[in-house]
């Protein structure tokens, strides 16, 4: 039973809040409409702007959840340090196969990317900038925005990167890499990039939806900004919602809502949901406690979960362990192996999850995978692993009676068609 969702995608924002990311319009936004929307305001004052992206607290949606002001200082005063200058980069190089956010703004608002662009470069005085992508349609789309500009409008030089895409190849340290000429794989911390990145120069690495949220500041400020969401998680954010039969969803939502209103608005019973893949495939699984849930940074972290890149897949008559055990399978063909411990720490995990959906498992391989799932958390060089251990453990914690049925060979759903997918709950455009 495959799981890859080929369809059209449904984008909407939250009722009664108006969307700061997405459009109504159809097809690609052009110069024209993304100036009258209020594009490419000129910057009075960047530390200002900067000082305003502090107090509205944008925390990064690229995963790591990290504040971008800090990214932001750090590149910047690096950079006054060296004397060498500084480079800007906008990741859309999407990962995670469940997410279509990044995609969609590459392809739908290429402008309003470059706008975020312009002002993260003339924050940190950047004096060379790139888009990093792995989707071709994404590529022309920037492309054909950069042409649109006149020369030197975005006050820096900007030039697209396309890459092979991979589940590795959107971590920070693998672009830089691969900007440096070098393969699409991550590299040891340190020097990270804000120390060392593209050229040797300190390098902001941030993702494009990240960068998006900047034109909106710049225009409404920060107070504005923080009138949605919480006070942690301030804002809203783009959710991919997939799962369910259902074709996919890319609404844009205040931090903070029930996860039971998104599934009202998606239209899912929540009599349906068993659980729920958590942050593309980074976070792991999540039980029915998901329903009881807000979506915010420090409601799902309490959980022992995450938003990651802002993708959740609902597991309705698919079985947790299936869907672990192909999860599993996906961080084993993908990891850059470059490390051992990740290379044959994912294959260990892979294989014990597969032996399990199938009925062959025994107590002994479900102990080594508890173990491993907490001795193998923190290695490598990039968070393939960590990835890994979340899934193994969040299946173990999250799903114990259906472990026990596969132990003992009775799962129903599995007996009615057992759950595969190369790429779980892909999300791709029709």
């Amino acid at each position: 039973m495959e799981a890859t969702t080929r369809s059209p995608v449904t984008t909407a924002p939250w009722p009664g809040s108006p969307p700061r990311l997405l459009r109504d319009q159809p097809g690609r936004e052009d110069y024209g409409a993304y100036r009258d929307f209020g594009g490419y305001r000129p910057l009075i004052c960047a530390d200002d702007l900067l000082a305003d992206i502090e107090r509205s607290g944008l925390l990064g949606r690229g995963g790591a959840a990290f504040p971008l002001a800090v990214k932001l200082r750090a590149v910047r005063d690096n950079g006054l340090r060296s004397g060498q200058g500084t480079v800007v980069v906008a990741n859309g190089e999407e990962g995670e196969p469940a997410s279509i956010k990044d995609r969609w703004l590459l392809r739908h608002r290429p402008h309003l990317i470059l706008d975020g662009l312009r002002l993260a470069a003339a924050i940190v005085a950047a004096d060379r900038a790139y888009v990093y992508v792995s989707d071709p349609e994404a590529s022309r789309s920037i492309e054909v925005a950069l042409t649109e500009l006149d020369n030197g409008a975005l006050g820096v030089p900007v030039q697209v990167s396309m890459v092979e895409p991979g589940y590795v190849a959107g971590e920070e340290t693998a672009a830089v890499r691969a900007l440096n000429g070098g393969p699409v794989k991550p590299t040891d911390k340190p020097p990270r990039p804000f120390e060392e990145g593209v050229g040797g120069r300190p390098t902001l690495v941030s993702n494009v939806e990240t960068l998006a949220n900047l034109p909106y500041l710049q225009r409404h400020g920060s107070a504005e900004f923080r009138a949605q969401g919480t006070e942690m998680s301030p804002g809203t954010f783009l959710l991919t919602l997939s799962g369910a039969g259902r074709p996919p969803g890319l609404y844009e939502l205040p931090f903070g809502l029930p996860f039971t209103e998104v599934l009202a608005l998606h239209g899912v019973s929540t009599e349906q949901v068993r659980g729920v893949l958590m942050g593309g495939y980074f976070a792991g699984l999540l039980n029915r406690v998901v329903l009881d849930a807000t979506l915010d940074y420090e409601t799902l972290r309490g959980l022992g979960s995450g938003l990651g890149a802002g993708a959740i897949s609902l597991l309705t008559d698919d079985c947790p362990v299936a869907v672990a055990a192909s999860v599993l399978a996906y961080f084993d063909r993908e990891n850059a192996g470059q490390c051992g411990s990740c290379f044959n720490g994912t294959a260990a995990m892979a294989a014990v999850a597969g032996a399990l959906r199938d009925g062959a498992a025994t107590t002994e391989d479900l102990a080594r995978l508890r173990r491993w799932s907490v001795t193998l958390r923190g290695r490598g060089a990039c968070a393939t692993l960590d990835a890994a251990t979340n899934m193994a453990a969040s299946l173990l914690d999250q799903f114990p009676h259906a472990v026990e049925r596969h132990l003992d060979n009775a799962c129903q759903s599995c007996r009615l068609g057992v759950f595969r997918a190369d790429r779980p709950y892909e999300v791709e455009p029709a």
